[in-house]
């Protein structure tokens, strides 16, 4: 298996897997896959942060508004991997709650990764809303 190959297996289980949690309102395994080295960063639809802390409130926050997923696909458009470093890009679908509230909602979305202790780490994500 080349390391692409290796690289899009981890997209398609372990970090799918962590967004759909967090849809749940569990951010505990995106925790896990997110670099606690600086330089690390969210541009996101609804709330930036940059450096660890700000990404773990971040985190909170999401728990806290997000329950109730019961549908997130990645459409992957783009991805590579170079050395260390990789990045993936797509269109995040997703149906869950917020507050509450039933949504449905698309998400353009750009990661950059780094490995980190021989593990792939999110080191940056930017996403923003797609008008549908």
């Amino acid at each position: 298996m080349t390391e692409r190959d290796e690289f899009l297996t981890w997209v398609r289980s372990a970090l799918y897997a962590a967004e759909v949690a967090l849809h749940n309102g569990d951010a505990t395994p995106r925790r896990a896959l997110w670099s606690q080295a600086e330089p690390v960063s969210i541009l996101g639809a609804m709330r930036n942060a940059y450096g660890p802390q700000e990404i773990e409130e971040a985190f909170a926050w999401l728990e806290d508004i997000f329950s109730d997923c019961t549908s997130y696909q990645f459409d992957l458009h783009a991805f590579d991997v170079l050395g260390d470093r990789a990045y993936t890009a797509g269109l995040e679908h997703m149906s869950a709650s917020m507050n509450g509230e039933p949504r449905t909602f698309t998400l353009r979305a750009t990661q950059v990764y780094r490995r980190e202790d021989g593990q792939r780490r999110v080191a940056h994500r930017h996403a923003d809303a797609v008008s549908e």
